[in-house]
């Protein structure tokens, strides 16, 4: 059985809509298939017509119940697609795993003992990963056989593939697992000359590490997940259809080889490799012939950037928070979290009385990512985040403590 993590911390990309039709092309070629939805928002279930209301039992249910001593089977929650597809459907309970699984052991192992219960009924697993860096992302990996990171062919989507790519490599070094990763190029629109010069270049650069396959952009693919459909039932006709049975027959066609003497056989191997070319294919580029001043002004103000630089030596956990989490610079504490489709990020603490709408999070450029500097007085402060109106723990932060409701508080110490 093979198990395919779509991974991009990137919103935007289309992540939610390969999972998709890549599983539904898949049962189309008869392979018996298995869609896992890893995100909270569920968007699998609405792209495929489940009715939120009536999923009374998630993969989240199925996740945490070994760990309650109430084990509950992948099979019990499972929504028939069609003839050789089927559905793990996710809700919005799945943003309370990384709480609820707080000091369990083997808690990035959830996912990949579940899968592990079936791996006899199953050709495919296709897991569907949330746009962030987590508990969630790290089972999803930890599972994997395969990563696809779909890119689309924009400036600043290449742009945040050097980073995405570091932070997974940063991640993947824990799963000591054999891994075969490769880039995708989606939303790909043939008409404009940056798209074009950017697959040229993302083709010279990536050579066999990037699928021959390209998803071309396309409104029936867009038309099909309004209506709760795979491009294949919608319209078998579009070219929609046509690339994502090409890049089904192009999976099948790549079962990786798993052979010790191979250079690059590693997930955290491979991705060292491809990451190094993204630089290299950032370092290439013209600004002035592919991205306005304007946007590089706004990508230039990205948290953490020249520390990203000068920290290029530390160990896993330095560089992980130098992306996202709670730092002290001179007499400020910054708060720096990534949520692509968030609307608004605020945190509620002991320094605003836990009235979030004091403390605002800004938003900064189009990658997802808020920030927020505050002076404080030295002391303990426990704080949560308030995301879109939902309370959670910061999960960039591992400095936690019990809160009176069953959850847990973020600490951040002021020296």
């Amino acid at each position: 059985m093979r198990i395919i993590a779509i991974v991009n911390q990137k919103g935007g990309c289309g992540k939610t809509t390969v999972s998709i039709n890549l599983a539904s092309a898949l049962a189309d070629a008869g392979q018996r298939t298995l869609l896992v939805d890893m995100d909270p928002q569920s968007h699998c279930a609405v792209g495929l017509a489940v009715p939120e209301e009536q999923i009374e039992q998630s993969v989240y249910d199925v996740l945490i119940s070994k760990s309650r001593n109430e084990p509950i089977r992948l099979t019990e929650i499972l929504w028939q697609i069609s003839d050789k597809f089927e559905l793990a459907p996710a809700n919005i309970d799945l943003s309370a795993f990384e709480q609820q699984m707080a000091g369990v052991v083997e808690r990035e192992d959830c996912l990949k003992d579940v899968l592990g219960e079936v791996k006899n009924e199953y050709d495919y697993v296709i897991i569907d990963c949330p746009p962030a860096v987590g508990l969630l992302t790290f089972n999803a990996l930890r599972a994997a056989t395969d990563v696809i990171v779909p890119v689309e062919t924009g400036y600043f989507s290449l742009h945040g593939l050097s980073r995405q790519l570091e932070t997974l490599n940063i991640l993947c070094e824990r799963c000591e697992q054999q891994v075969n990763v490769r880039v995708l190029a989606s939303m790909y629109d043939v008409r404009t000359k940056m798209a074009r010069e950017i697959l040229a270049e993302l083709r010279s650069h990536f050579s066999d590490k990037m699928f021959a396959t390209t998803v071309n952009f396309n409104t029936k693919i867009k038309e099909a997940a309004s209506f709760g459909q795979p491009i294949s039932e919608y319209d078998p006709a579009s070219k929609g259809r046509a690339d994502f049975r090409a890049l089904a027959e192009e999976v099948v066609a790549s079962e990786p080889k798993r052979k010790r003497h191979e250079l690059v056989n590693s997930l955290a191997g491979q991705l060292e490799s491809i990451s190094s070319s993204a630089d290299e294919l950032l370092r290439m580029a013209e600004p002035n012939k592919i991205a306005d001043s304007g946007q590089r002004t706004a990508d230039s103000k990205e948290p953490n950037a020249e520390r990203r630089q000068t920290n290029a030596d530390k160990g896993v956990d330095a560089k992980l928070s130098d992306y996202y989490g709670v730092n002290q610079i001179d007499n400020a504490i910054v708060f720096v979290t990534l949520y692509p489709r968030a609307k608004s990020v605020q945190i509620a603490g002991d320094f605003n009385n836990w009235q979030p709408t004091k403390t605002l999070m800004e938003k900064v450029g189009e990658s997802g990512v808020w920030q927020t500097k505050l002076k404080l007085p030295a002391g303990k402060y426990r704080y949560r985040l308030v995301v879109d109106g939902q309370w959670q723990q910061d999960p960039y932060n591992e400095q936690t403590e019990p809160n009176p409701f069953g959850g847990f508080n973020s600490v951040v110490e002021v020296k």
